[in-house]
């Protein structure tokens, strides 16, 4: 299902404005702007910017005008490529490559785009009001001045972060940006203010001192204040507008990717970043919100190639480690983990041993494994025999799920010093638990690969590549992809394909869109279906565009297609039916009797 507000932002461009970008603006060009492509005979490839890589696994489709990483997943077409990089909204790509293409910027005559803008600009003045007060002559203001000295920040990273105060009187802000202009609507959708049982409007942030987020693109789009004592609440943050998303947001994100440097170091609020960031640590990052998220894990490996997590030292501290390791397991990038001896957080550490002596723990970091391990022996009692031999068990599993076989060898030694146990009775614990760590991967697999559809394996003629295994499914997927290359195509589809014969859902969405759209009269390019796809269906469409890039397609092979899924559907809605045992047994029969064919052959 695709979001209401997304649909809405997606309307506001015509149609005819995609079309003749996407004849303007050629993806080769455009990404070979950003990376270094080799061409592959019809193809391009070179290293993801999304995700850190050796090895080449990013690749650009001329023919269909699309990218697609098979490290990363990571696909879509120019405008997609052009959000990911500067993670920007959908509207901002598509007026970026006009701009690329000499093209006049799309009209847009909806309210929430104006909208979107109005706040922004209103973000910006409210920025420069909350400096301005934090600069005056009132008393109020130096008691906030002072305080950011208390804090050990100069003048210098003051203005660097546009650092600021919010004065007592509640109205100010409202008063200022009512004469700037700025209506009723406008000031209720900016996230700024809020009403009093009275109704009377009043400042969100008042007396507090500020620290503005900023997006990628340098524009102010959230706020965080804090209270100059230890009053309650002691925090208040912006909340979710048109323009801010706090699970999208990573705090100085914006400074960071200046830097040469790929180490990140990530850290758990505002002040221990700005704190890192005056002591020359300039790729100092942290989450917007209480807690990491997926999207923002996906943020920042699109920039670093190691991040060290530098959290406080507290219980709630090292719980955030946890959940955050578990987070990047899925991220390409290397993970470290820094714990800071003699303080509860970088900002008490840099004030107390200084800039040089914090440089020299992260040169020093140990890795997520070494974290996790020693969280792990802090539960156990090692003087006891039965706490020990468990946390053995439990360390052994872990190593078995998280490391190679060189870091197996050195963690046994480890543990065998540790526990008294020898290290040869470890590595035998480790070689079994991990035979039953492949064994479960293997079974994973098997379950993905009956959950995608390929099951049913009857062999027909297939004309471009002779005779293939082709699940109803794997059919399918092979149209999808034939009708975007070839569009032409489509009028063939359609007479014999119908959306609900589709086996997956988000194959269903891509087949109704393509319908859809030919009915409009638009063209059938990636970057047309953009408006009307969900972001997890156009990243499927670009991974079948890449998968069966090679696949050059006859009206033949189209109605070999066809006819093999009007054969399997029946036996493949069968299949869908049953549990996850009967289907095993079902394709292990099928399996059986076409291995009986083939010797009967």
């Amino acid at each position: 299902m695709i979001p209401h507000e997304y649909i809405e932002e997606l309307a506001r461009i015509p149609h005819e404005y995609i079309e003749e970008l996407t004849r303007r603006v050629d993806i080769v060009d455009l990404v070979g702007s950003y990376v270094q492509l080799k061409r592959k005979g019809r193809l391009y490839s070179g290293l993801c910017p999304f995700h850190s890589e050796k090895t080449p696994s990013f690749y650009i489709y001329p023919d269909t005008q699309s990218f697609y990483c098979f490290g990363c997943g990571a696909g879509g077409s120019a405008i997609s490529f052009m959000q990911k990089m500067d993670n920007i909204s959908y509207t901002e790509a598509v007026k970026l490559l006009g701009e690329r293409a000499g093209m006049p910027a799309p009209t847009e005559d909806d309210k929430t785009g104006r909208l979107r803008g109005r706040i922004l600009s209103m973000n910006k003045e409210a920025a420069r009001f909350f400096h301005a007060c934090l600069n005056s002559t009132m008393e109020e203001a130096r008691q906030a001045r002072a305080y950011w000295r208390r804090r050990g920040l100069d003048d210098k990273t003051i203005v660097k972060f546009g650092l600021g105060y919010a004065p007592n009187d509640g109205r100010a802000l409202y008063q200022y940006l009512r004469d700037k202009g700025y209506n009723q609507q406008e000031l209720d959708a900016s996230g700024l203010f809020k009403r009093s049982q009275s109704d009377r409007i009043y400042c969100l942030f008042w007396k507090r001192v500020i620290t503005p987020i900023f997006d990628l693109r340098g524009n102010v789009i959230a706020f965080g204040g804090r209270v100059l004592d230890d009053s309650k609440p002691k925090y208040v943050n912006s909340p979710e507008t048109l323009v801010y998303h706090k699970s999208h947001t990573v705090f100085a994100l914006q400074l960071a990717k200046r830097s040469a440097a790929r180490r990140y170091v990530l850290c758990e609020g505002y002040m221990d970043v700005i704190t890192m960031q005056q002591a020359g640590i300039d790729t100092a990052v942290c989450a917007c919100g209480t807690a990491l998220t997926p999207d923002q894990v996906r943020l920042i490996s699109q920039y670093a190639e190691e991040v060290i997590l530098c959290y406080d030292s507290d219980e709630a501290g090292q719980k955030a480690t946890l959940r955050s390791l578990e987070l990047f397991r899925s991220s390409p990038v290397k993970v470290g983990v820094l714990q800071i001896p003699g303080a509860k957080d970088p900002d008490e550490y840099i004030k107390k041993y200084g800039p040089e002596r914090f440089r020299a723990l992260l040169d020093g970091v140990g890795s997520a494994l070494d974290f996790r391990l020693e969280n792990l022996r802090r539960k156990y009692d090692l003087k006891e025999d039965s706490q020990r031999l468990q946390y053995v068990k439990e360390a052994v599993e872990m190593l078995a799920q998280r490391s190679n076989p060189t870091e197996r060898e050195v963690y046994a030694g480890r543990l065998a010093e540790q526990t008294d146990i020898s290290k040869s009775a470890i590595l035998a614990q480790l070689a079994q638990a991990g035979q039953q760590v492949g064994r479960k991967h293997r079974w994973e697999q098997n379950r993905a690969i009956l959950h995608s559809g390929e099951m049913d394996t009857i062999e027909v003629p297939y004309s471009a590549g002779g005779r293939q295994a082709l699940g109803v499914a794997s059919a399918q997927q092979r149209l999808l992809a034939a009708v975007l290359r070839e569009p032409r195509y489509l009028p063939q589809v359609q007479a014999g394909l119908q959306p609900e014969q589709f086996l997956m859902p988000l194959h269903q969405q891509i087949y109704q869109a393509m319908l859809d759209t030919a009915a409009r009269g638009e063209d059938l390019t990636l970057a047309v279906l953009h408006q009307t796809l969900s972001e997890e269906a156009l990243h499927e469409l670009s991974r079948l565009a890449a998968q069966y890039s090679d696949v050059n397609c006859t009206p033949e092979d189209i109605r070999l297609y066809l006819d093999r899924i009007a054969r399997g559907t029946p036996k493949a809605s069968k299949a869908a039916e049953m549990s996850n045992d009967e289907l095993t047994r079902y394709l292990q029969s099928m399996r059986e009797q076409k291995q009986g064919q083939s010797t009967a052959e």
